[in-house]
C-alpha cells in the first residue's frame, strides 16, 4: 500500500487507536492532518510521524463536539493540502454506565462518538466528492454485542454503524466509500481516560483474555493496519461493511 500523495485527516489522533493510525499512514507516505484534544500528545505523535515520514504533519487541536472546531478542522486541512483523500473519524471517549447512569454523560458521548461525527463527515464530503476519497469510521463490537455496563457508549456505535451504511449507499454512486472498523478491547487508554484506573484497566484486560479464543487482546497497530487496508485502493470493491478485530471475543458467551 502506497499512500504518497493522499492527505488523511485523523480525528482523536493524540492518543489510541487514533495515534496508532497516524503512525501506520506516515509508514505508508501519507499527508496527514491529525486533529486531538491535548496538545502535548499531539505534538508528540506527530514528532513520530515525522521521524517516520520527514514531514511533519499538520495538528490541529480541536473538539469535535464543538461546531465551530469542525468548521475550523476542515479549512485547516484545505488551507494545509487543498485536498483530502481519506476522512478517519476516531474521535470519541467511553464513560462506564448502565440505565441509571448521568444523562449528561449520555449527552456528551453523544455529541462526540455520533454527533461531532455526522458533522465532520458533512463537512468534508464535498473534498472527497473530488478526490474520489473514502472514510472509515471506528466503531466497536459493542454496537452488536449488547454490554449493559457500557450502554450510552453502546447506543453511540450503533448509531455509527447505521450512518456508516447510509452514507456508503448515498455516496457509493458518486465514487466514495465508507466502512466501519469494530474493536474488540484494545490496549488502549480508553477505559483509563474516563472510566476505570490503570490497575483495574489491567485487570479488566487479563480477565478478558482468558475469553478469547486468541488469548490477547488487540493492539492500536493491529487495528490500525485494517483502517489503511480499508482506506487503500486494495480495498476499492468494499464499502458499508463491518469489519470486526477482536481476536474471536464475538465469538464467545462472555463479555464482562
Amino acid at each position: 500500500m502506497d499512500f504518497s500523495s493522499k492527505v488523511i485527516l485523523i480525528t482523536g489522533a493524540s492518543g489510541g487507536i487514533g495515534a496508532s493510525c497516524a503512525l501506520r499512514f506516515a509508514s505508508l507516505g501519507a499527508d496527514l492532518a491529525l486533529v486531538g484534544r491535548n496538545s502535548e500528545n499531539l505534538e508528540n505523535i506527530a514528532g513520530k510521524c515525522e521521524e517516520t515520514k520527514g514531514l511533519r504533519p499538520l495538528t490541529i487541536i480541536a473538539d469535535v463536539s464543538i461546531d465551530e472546531d469542525v468548521e475550523r478542522i476542515v479549512q485547516e486541512t484545505i488551507d494545509r493540502y487543498g485536498k483530502i483523500d481519506v476522512l478517519v473519524n476516531n474521535a470519541g471517549f467511553l464513560i462506564m454506565s448502565g440505565l441509571s447512569g448521568d444523562i449528561e454523560n449520555f449527552d456528551k458521548m453523544m455529541a462526540t462518538n455520533i454527533r461531532g461525527t455526522y458533522l465532520l463527515t458533512q463537512k468534508t464530503v464535498p473534498y472527497l466528492l473530488e478526490t474520489k476519497g473514502n472514510i472509515v469510521n471506528i466503531s466497536s463490537i459493542v454496537s452488536i454485542k449488547p454490554v449493559p455496563a457500557m450502554l450510552g457508549y453502546s447506543m453511540t456505535k450503533a448509531a455509527m454503524d447505521i450512518f456508516t451504511k447510509c452514507i456508503a449507499l448515498e455516496l457509493g454512486p458518486k465514487g466514495v466509500r465508507a466502512n466501519m472498523v469494530n474493536p474488540g478491547p484494545v490496549d488502549t487508554n480508553l477505559f483509563t481516560a474516563n472510566s476505570l484506573t490503570p490497575e483495574q484497566n489491567n485487570q479488566y484486560l487479563s480477565k478478558v483474555s482468558e475469553a478469547i479464543p486468541l488469548r490477547k487482546v488487540s493492539k492500536g497497530e493491529d487495528v490500525a493496519k485494517l483502517v489503511s487496508f480499508l482506506a487503500s485502493d486494495d480495498a476499492s470493491c468494499i464499502t458499508g461493511t463491518n469489519n470486526i478485530i477482536d481476536c474471536g471475543l464475538i465469538l464467545g458467551e462472555t463479555f464482562f
